[in-house]
């Protein structure tokens, strides 16, 4: 049998240095991706539906219920896929899926993006997405940037 090699657009496994400890595990919140998704389908839902009355549609109900329909198998198809998705937080960077890599020192802002935690350090922005807690999370960071763990 063939082996599966990794496709190097995933990234790669990042190890933690020597002296380097892990504080934190941050992992994909399940309600926080279905809620994120039902608020997205409600959106496009409503857009459609507008614009099928605008547009003099005799039957304007199919475009809200076809973007529910859309977005909800989207969302069953990369569930397994978001839900993956776990940031580690040591004593000097943040270590993210696919190999990312924020540096603690380089962190210029680390606030709340709509049920996600944006984080900007220098030129690169990082988005910790479906986070249950966005501001525990926020605390967290910058309680290890402080160095106070």
């Amino acid at each position: 049998m063939a082996e599966i090699i990794r496709d190097p657009i995933l990234g790669r496994e990042v190890n933690l240095d020597s002296g380097e400890k892990l504080i934190a595990v941050f992992r994909a919140d399940p309600a926080a991706y279905w809620r994120s998704n039902g608020i997205m389908a409600l959106a496009a839902g409503v857009i459609a539906g507008a614009a099928l009355v605008y547009g003099g549609n005799p039957a304007p109900w199919v475009g809200p219920v076809a973007a529910v329909l859309a977005i909800g198998l989207r969302a069953a198809y990369l569930r397994s896929e978001a839900l993956a998705e776990e940031w580690k937080l040591t004593n000097r960077r943040l270590i993210g899926p696919g190999g990312r890599i924020a540096p603690l020192s380089s962190l210029k802002a680390v606030r709340p993006f709509f049920g996600a935690v944006q984080l900007v350090a220098g030129s690169d922005k990082h988005l910790m997405k479906y986070q249950a807690d966005a501001a525990a999370v926020i605390a967290a960071i910058e309680t290890a940037k402080a160095g106070k763990r």
